[in-house]
């Protein structure tokens, strides 16, 4: 029996600490409400038990969310009148977590990192890429795509590419031996969920439970280690009246924030996440957000902000697509567009700065750190809209990185040694066009 217990309390505006001493019987904590907000280690109390919030949740009932992968801990009876909180600072005592099936080990990715999507599951006119054939400059390889077998089921597949479209795929068994050979050899191989056709709308809770449930049928049968989320059309749009990015209300973006938090703690420290949003769904956020009272058009601008920044602790990187996208204003107040440095310049340092968004500055958009930011290009002129040559992505990240080479942008942000690196779409594309991207972007990243 736990006679000594103690848990953090999330509040408004205060953070409270309850104890209960050895000998007398556990306080119950203030009673769960449906309106609350609670966060991770928030306790609520319901029908003689306290209960302990793995992440943030709201109006999820805990006598009925608490099991193995769900958002409330059972942390047992508790009895007696609640004791008064009193201010106190945040318990160092780690949450439970669910026991992963499958653990992922720990494991540094290089200082600047290059990273590729891999066309698996489809044909495209680029050609087959067999994994064990993908070279070893890539650091990280994402596999396109998972997609859902209904946009809101949250049932996630993901297969190879059928013979027929791919004559030289390989077997599922050496698939396999492919990726656990890449992993022994310290990179990373990831599902990469949702694409141009794979719409993702966590609708319910239910579709939440039963996309962590698929994703890590995945993770597990292949052994990858984690997920990239490239949710792309309308798999993420705010309700009307969602206008705070820090406290989200809208169930699609609710339950992805859960079920993601969700994997992290059952693969642990290991767990290796990384998102690949299109401007649209960050930048644009600057100006507008979703459909609110700052004048946004549309419910999906600036929709990647809420899950960027609730899961900010647990991303490895974000990558945005600085392609197949439309003006955009940078932090100078100019429209900024695709087609050389300045682009990735200014999208990347919105990100390297942070920035209040829909121009409320109550709802400043934090900084991230330096080594969870990448940008996107494409590998060559057929992988997408947006390419440029390899000397204007490397002025970018001289930029970025050593203030030089900036052009008419000069970064807020001022310099980040730190900066992670370059992904692309894709590893397929860059093989066709003789290893363009690899072969400049390698070298240059190793020696920056």
């Amino acid at each position: 029996m736990i006679l000594a217990v103690a848990a953090v309390l999330a509040a408004a505006s205060s953070t409270v600490l309850v104890t209960a001493t050895a000998g007398a019987a556990v306080a119950c904590a203030p009673a769960w409400a449906a309106t609350s907000v609670y966060v991770k280690d928030s306790v609520a109390s319901q029908g003689g038990t306290n209960y302990t919030a793995k992440w943030w949740t709201q109006g999820e009932d805990p006598s009925s969310h608490s099991a193995q992968w769900d958002v409330w801990v059972n942390s047992g009876a508790c009895g007696g009148t609640t004791p008064s909180p009193s201010p106190s600072s945040p318990s160092t005592s780690p949450s439970p977590t669910p026991t992963p099936t499958t653990p992922i080990p720990a494991g540094d990715l290089p200082r600047r990192a290059l990273i590729g999507y891999l066309h698996t599951s489809f044909a495209n006119g680029s050609g087959y890429v067999r994994m064990a054939d993908v070279p070893a400059d890539w650091d990280i390889v994402n596999l396109s795509f998972g997609e859902p077998t209904t946009a809101t089921s949250g049932d996630i597949r993901f297969t190879l590419c059928p013979v027929a479209e791919c004559p030289n795929v390989e077997t599922e068994a050496a698939f396999i031996a492919a990726i656990k050979a890449k992993r022994q050899a310290g990179k990373k191989v990831l599902l990469s969920i949702g694409g141009a056709n794979g719409q993702v709308q966590l609708t319910t809770t239910t579709a939440r439970d039963t996309f962590v449930r698929s994703v890590s049928a995945i993770i597990d049968r292949f052994g990858l280690d984690g997920v990239d989320i490239d949710f792309e059309g309308h798999s993420l749009s705010l309700n009307t009246g969602d206008t705070d990015f820090r406290n989200p209300t809208t169930p699609v973006i609710v339950n992805l924030i859960s079920a993601i938090k969700t994997l992290k703690a059952r693969y642990g420290a290991g767990f290796v996440l990384t998102m690949a949003p299109e401007t649209f769904f960050v930048q644009l956020g600057y100006q507008f957000y979703g459909s609110g009272p700052w004048g946004g058009q549309d419910p999906r601008a600036g929709s990647y902000l809420p899950v960027i920044h609730a899961l900010r602790d647990d991303i490895t990187v974000l990558h945005v697509q600085d392609y197949n996208s439309g003006p955009i204003m940078g932090l100078d107040g100019q429209y900024h567009s695709m087609g050389g440095a300045d682009f990735h310049i200014a999208m990347t340092d919105m990100l390297l700065a942070g920035f209040p968004v829909a121009g409320n500055t109550a709802h400043v958009f934090p900084a991230l750190r330096e080594n969870q930011i990448a940008f996107g290009a494409p590998s060559s002129v057929s992988a997408g809209n947006g390419y440029v040559a390899p000397a204007e992505v490397q002025k970018a990240v001289s930029c970025l990185v050593k203030g030089v080479s900036c052009g008419s942008y000069t970064p807020r942000s001022g310099l980040n040694p730190d900066f992670r690196g370059l992904m692309t779409w894709s590893i397929n594309w860059d093989r066709f066009y003789s290893w363009e991207f690899k072969n400049s972007h390698r070298p240059f990243l190793n020696g920056i």
